[in-house]
């Protein structure tokens, strides 16, 4: 009886697991990305236009994790909360690899622009909202 009941345990807990890894992007614009070990649906900026509006204007609640911007070169990057109403962590990337990670405050919360960059060069760069 312990095997049977340790054995459905074992299945549940997997099933869970499963479920909350293979999450699947309710935003049909947005794509799946493996980011420290966790999956998260972002929309992608790829080119001047987008790069330039990011998560402006968006308010809570959001059918996405964030936005993953990708440039073709490597150089330091800076974001600012300009008309950005939601809080969110950054991650600065060179490729797959995460080089550092910022918090920039939404405008409402910290009343005043805020500007932050990169540290080092690097062609991508995550917004998570918090």
């Amino acid at each position: 009886m312990k095997k049977i009941i340790t054995l459905i345990l074992f299945i549940f807990a997997l099933s869970i697991y499963l479920l909350i890894n293979n999450k699947q992007c309710s935003n049909k614009q947005a794509k799946k990305y493996l980011i420290n070990s966790k999956n998260y649906c972002l929309l992608t900026a790829s080119n001047q236009e987008q790069w330039e509006k990011g998560l402006m204007f968006y308010k809570k609640p959001v059918n996405f994790d964030g936005m993953i911007f990708i440039s073709p070169n490597k150089e330091t990057r800076s974001f600012w909360n300009k008309n950005t109403y939601l809080d969110l962590d950054l991650y600065w990337m060179n490729e797959d690899k995460i080089v550092g990670k910022s918090f920039l405050p939404s405008i409402l919360k910290s009343e005043n622009l805020v500007t932050i960059s990169s540290e080092e060069e690097i062609n991508r760069v995550v917004e998570i909202v918090k």
